[in-house]
């Protein structure tokens, strides 16, 4: 007699799943967000119950341990495994950890397949390495290799998208690090739905992720994006995994930016730094050198800021223009910042700096494609829209950074001194600052503008 086969409704934004079909989603709200999907008969897999009975016994597996006083826990540092590029480590946390599961997302084109490719030739030499690919051919994969000149003599691979036929190969040869490009095309037989499904996705992810806890190899996954730029699948496959990272660029640019959204192992937020060339996708050791190319004349409504990106300070260029509106509306329009933020940036330009333009179209750039989401590009937001508004270039050796508060007052930021450093390294030789970063020693060739308010910023760009 068949197994009567079970249904559920998925949520593809949060994960939680019905009984039956809703409009909308009670746990996160969203409108038609709930998918079929059909649960296969449950029963038992012996290869997935037991992949290499000699690695079962991992440590790092999730509840391979009983219970543990806090204090009586090993604080021992976890190993690293080194992957032999310095940016990619540096948003990793210091390397890749055994046992742990990296997402690492990207448009199409980005440099995600040529990047891991570069690593795991690399790794291959020194340690066992799997790369499964169910997008390409083995072939495509090999002439990619050859075209970039890496070692591949001992790099492993694998074309499949079954992944359960995935696990007990990769329980075969053992490897210490394994790829999975990409998550959207992998399968269960279990599961009665398309790859690339809700139900695919997440099911196929939480066995690999298994599969990775038990033997304690260390697992990269990579995976598409929507149209919105965030990855596609469902919102439960963020909580599966250790560590997203996103790579970013545009076509018509040769730079990558490599950053982590979310990291079990090291800070979030680091910015890894890639040049794509002929050879492939190459680090960058100083990024704030490429994002500073200006030109010899510095126009009006540029300036330069110093953001805190992880663990060390980037210097980049915000570019303001502010141009007469046709519009019964003037446009504000942001890249690489927030909108909402320029918005109230330009209502405290108001009320406390005496400046309006209410009357003036808004467009704010930041140079190189780098998102700020930080608060201490506030003040050189601003100066950089004085600057334009009242056509006056400003120094080209001028540095500024600050947050700027609602009552006009210009607020601290963290790692101030650092920052100072790296614009004083690249030839910067005066800076407005907030007063209470003003440094005790100062660096020997920046004069430093302490400044508490933004009445004092503005006065202090009239005098330069």
């Amino acid at each position: 007699m068949a197994t009567k086969r079970k249904t559920a409704y998925v949520c593809n934004e949060c994960g939680a799943d019905y009984s039956k079909w809703a409009g909308q989603c009670s746990a996160c709200g969203t409108w038609n967000s709930l998918s079929e999907v059909r649960l296969g008969p449950e029963h038992k897999d012996s290869r997935a119950a037991n992949f290499t009975d000699a690695q079962a016994g991992y440590a790092g597996a999730a509840g391979g341990s009983g219970v543990q006083k806090l204090s009586e826990i090993d604080l021992s540092e976890l190993p690293r495994i080194p992957t032999n590029a310095g940016e990619l480590d540096r948003v990793l946390g210091g390397g890749l950890v055994p046992g742990s599961v990296v997402l690492i997302g990207g448009h199409p084109g980005a440099g995600k397949s040529t990047i891991l490719l570069q690593t795991l030739c690399h790794l291959a030499g020194a340690m066992p390495a799997l790369y499964v690919t169910g997008e390409e051919s083995l072939q495509q994969v090999a002439m990619r290799a050859k075209r970039l000149g890496l070692p591949a003599e001992h790099l492993q691979m694998f074309s499949e998208t079954d992944v359960e036929r995935i696990c007990h190969t990769a329980g075969q040869v053992k490897p210490k690090v394994m790829v999975v490009d990409s998550i959207q095309v992998m399968h269960m037989s279990e599961v009665q739905s398309a790859p690339g499904s809700v139900a695919q996705v997440r099911e196929s992810a939480a066995y690999l992720t298994r599969y990775a806890k038990q033997t304690g190899t260390a697992l990269i996954l990579v995976g598409h994006v929507t149209k919105d730029g965030s990855l596609a699948g469902p919102k439960v496959l963020e909580h599966i995994i250790d560590c997203s990272v996103m790579l970013e660029g545009t076509h018509d640019s040769r730079f990558r930016t490599l950053r982590a959204q979310k990291n079990r192992f090291g800070a979030v937020n680091e910015l890894g730094v890639f040049a794509m060339t002929e050879q492939g996708l190459k680090e960058v050791s100083n990024p704030s050198a490429i994002f500073l190319q200006r030109a010899e004349e510095v126009a009006a409504g540029s300036v330069v800021t110093a953001v805190w990106e992880g663990t060390r300070p980037l210097l980049v260029e915000l570019q303001a223009l502010v141009d007469d509106s046709s519009l019964g509306n003037p446009r504000r329009v942001a890249v690489g910042l927030d909108q909402n933020r320029l918005n109230m940036l330009l209502a405290v330009l108001h009320r406390h700096g005496g400046i309006l333009v209410g009357d003036q179209d808004v467009f704010i750039n930041v140079v190189g494609g780098v998102k700020v989401v930080e608060t201490s590009a506030d003040l050189t937001l601003l100066m950089a829209v004085v600057s334009s508004f009242r056509n006056r270039p400003l120094p080209r050796d001028l540095m500024v950074f600050g947050e700027v508060g609602l009552a006009g007052e210009i607020r601290p930021v963290p790692s101030g001194q650092e920052r100072l450093r790296e614009a004083a390294k690249h030839g910067f030789r005066k800076a407005i600052v907030p007063a209470a970063n003003r440094l005790k020693n100062d660096i020997p060739g920046v004069e430093m503008v302490p400044v508490k308010t933004l009445a004092e910023a503005l006065s202090a760009i009239e005098m330069s």
